[in-house]
């Protein structure tokens, strides 16, 4: 008999379908770490929220332990490289809040534009004050949405209805899918000075982290509402305060912190223009219920029939590939990590030629690694190896494989190029040895650099003292320069520059190197 455990509160109908499936069930929230270490070996199937800590010590007490369950679509507590090591399969439920979260932002949206949180609180204090939270229709309103998810396009969808003009900015959304929820699809430049409500569905990520800042509010209209109900630290709080003190910013509806639970003397929560909820966007019966549900069917057809649904650490492979191999399979998933941060157009289509036999075999699994890779940049919602050709189909991606012989310099050779409407980008790599992973071409450019860490990539106009330019103003903020590529094609033309460094790079520094005379392309890159 299965024994199954229960260490977070979920709904009870997925107690109900363990049980009806002849499963012995251990439904318990209130153990201590110690009791949970001490126990954890006695059982087949672990299913969790986000209180329990899956961690690398008690992942490594289980002796009997099949499956991970995760009832919701964030895996941020549970170690998942440790269980795929140790041949546990973690599973989550992926757009069971997507509902939940698009309504919640809806009603943030009118709370936010009729002040009904002040005016209720003004009428429990005995006041009669209808002039002043008089508010404001969202009809004929622009509406700005950051990130065309699954949530994004569910606010989409309501939002027409209230007869909002949607604008939105999404890195891999087709026009003809963005038309569809009508949508009119812009560079996230254009959308700052039209929007009158700014909403975020966009992953946390060093792309996204600030996304919305000082030197973005400055230029959005006067009076821009925001709202965030995705992830904490995609707006900047103190920047926020401030634009709502000035008055540029006349009101937040935030769900989600920098820090959780946030610090509750900080002026922000406390701002009269300010509508705070304690992460609610997934705090629904219903969406609760769903995810209970499917995350106990998914873990009863597993153990029943071997079908395997919402896996995040799923092997891609269709048979155990040799070890020279699986290290290819770890570099095209970080060439597709390191692609998504370069890549500022929409992604159409991707060509993947894949240089020796020994590769020929895995084709299909190593396109499919490094389109994992790409998208876990760019979408807000988990994504793995299940789910992946599932989304390039939605979002109309196609891959094209080649196959050749031996590049005339490397045995095995990955390269990539990504085709937008606008241009077109290119990536190779290798593995030396055993396991050392290379980017070596990045379109005509000649390098070698490890993908890992923080990598600063510039292209200048190739001239005496840029480099030095460029570390001058790293070296004052005090960030150490660990390793350095160059790659030119003839000299005084351009050169393509990647700088490894111990510590990431924030917006500010970026701007100051871009002002540099002679820089043409900057980004920030982490892996």
């Amino acid at each position: 008999m299965k024994k199954i455990l229960v260490s977070d509160s979920v709904n009870q109908k997925s107690i109900e379908i363990f049980k009806s499936a002849g499963y012995s069930v251990t439904y318990k929230t209130d153990y201590s770490r110690d009791e949970l270490l001490n126990i954890i070996s006695d059982y087949n199937a672990l299913v969790v929220r986000s209180a329990t800590k899956v961690d690398a010590e008690l992942i490594s007490r289980m002796k009997s332990m099949e499956i991970i369950g995760r009832a919701g679509a964030g895996v941020d507590n549970i170690d998942i490289n440790t269980a795929t090591q140790k041949g546990i399969l973690v599973m989550n439920t992926p757009g069971g809040n997507t509902i939940s979260t698009a309504e919640h932002t809806m009603a943030m949206m009118l709370a936010l534009c009729r002040n009904i949180p002040q005016a209720n609180k003004s009428v429990l204090d005995g006041k009669w004050d209808r002039k002043n939270y008089s508010g404001t229709e969202l009809k004929g309103k622009t509406l700005a949405i950051l990130g065309l998810g699954k949530i994004g396009k569910e606010v989409a969808k309501r939002s027409k209805a209230f007869g909002l003009n949607i604008i939105g900015f999404d890195p891999l959304l087709s026009e003809d899918i963005a038309s569809e929820l009508g949508v009119k699809l812009l560079k996230l430049d254009d959308i700052w000075k039209l929007a009158d409500i700014i909403t975020v569905h966009v992953p946390l990520n060093s792309e996204t982290k600030n996304l919305i800042n000082k030197e973005i509010l400055n230029k959005c209209k006067d009076g821009v509402k925001i709202i965030n109900c995705a992830r904490g630290g995609i707006v900047n709080e103190s920047d926020l305060l401030e634009a709502l003190n000035k008055g540029k910013v006349s009101g937040a509806a935030l769900d989600v912190y920098e820090t959780e639970p946030p610090d509750f003397g900080n002026p922000l929560l406390k701002h009269p223009k300010v509508i705070c909820t304690p992460h609610l966007g997934a705090s629904t019966e219903e969406a609760q219920e769903l995810v209970a549900i499917q995350i106990a069917e998914q873990i009863v057809d597993y153990f029943s029939t071997g079908k395997i649904s919402g896996a995040v650490n799923l092997s891609a492979f269709s048979e155990e590939p040799p070890e020279e191999i699986k290290m290819f399979f770890n570099l095209c998933e970080k060439l597709g990590i390191f692609s998504a941060q370069l890549l500022n157009e929409r992604l159409k289509k991707i060509t993947i030629e894949l240089s020796g036999e020994n590769l020929h075999k895995f084709s299909k699994e190593l396109s499919l690694a490094f389109a994992k890779g790409f998208l876990s940049k760019k979408m807000a919602e988990a994504v793995n190896y299940v789910n992946t050709p599932i989304i390039l189909r939605e979002l109309k991606i196609s891959i094209d494989e080649k196959l050749s012989s031996e590049d005339s310099t490397f045995r095995n050779l990955i390269s990539v190029e990504m085709h937008t409407d606008k241009y077109n980008k290119k990536i190779s790599g290798t593995v030396f040895g055993k396991n050392e992973l290379r980017i070596i071409r990045i379109d005509e450019y000649l390098l070698e650099v490890k993908p890992e860490g923080n990598l600063l990539v510039y292209k200048n106009i190739d001239k005496p003292g840029m480099l030095a330019s460029v570390g001058k103003i790293l070296a004052e903020k005090n960030i150490n320069i660990a390793g350095l590529s160059l790659g030119r094609i003839t000299q005084g033309k351009d050169a393509l520059t990647i700088i490894s460094t111990d510590d990431a790079i924030n917006a500010e520094e970026l701007k100051r190197i871009n002002e540099l005379g002679g820089i043409k392309e900057i980004a920030f890159v982490q892996i």
